[in-house]
């Protein structure tokens, strides 16, 4: 996995008026498919910093509409029962199973250089990931998650 701006057009042919704004693409290389069956269409994994902590096994899912923290991470973050705001509002899984979550806690998770506050809402339920980031996170950074890119 690298970082690499992506490169601006050539000034020369831009209004002095214009903007330049260079912004950081994460992408991969050929070496970062080694040991990978190709093609693919495996869930977007990636590790995040969460609370000051770096988290592994986050899952990016544009199809959910909520991140979502597991019981595994919530514990690990020595989080306590009375830093939950109430969320009433149940959930429904990825196998149509509905959830009554346990709560809702606001938390910083940086992007590369930028910071943002998520709010996570907190499921009691067993899940290969420790946490899920959905549309808003994504919306909020200007990210696009593409299995083919």
């Amino acid at each position: 996995m690298s970082i690499a701006r992506i490169p601006a057009e050539d000034a020369s042919f831009r209004s002095k008026r214009a903007r330049v704004e260079i912004r950081q693409a994460l992408s991969f290389s050929d070496e970062d498919k080694a040991g990978t069956v190709q093609p693919h269409d495996d869930a977007l994994v990636v590790t995040l910093r969460i609370g000051g902590c770096d988290v592994r096994r986050v899952m990016a899912d544009q199809g959910s509409c909520v991140e979502i923290m597991y019981p595994d991470l919530y514990k690990e973050l020595h989080l306590k029962p009375k830093n939950l705001i109430a969320y009433d509002s149940p959930l429904v899984s990825f196998n149509g199973n509905v959830f009554i979550p346990k709560g809702q806690i606001r938390l910083p998770v940086q992007v590369g250089s930028q910071m943002v506050e998520v709010n996570f809402i907190v499921v009691d339920a067993y899940s290969p990931y420790t946490a899920i980031v959905a549309r808003p996170l994504l919306h909020t950074l200007r990210a696009i998650s593409s299995t083919l890119h």
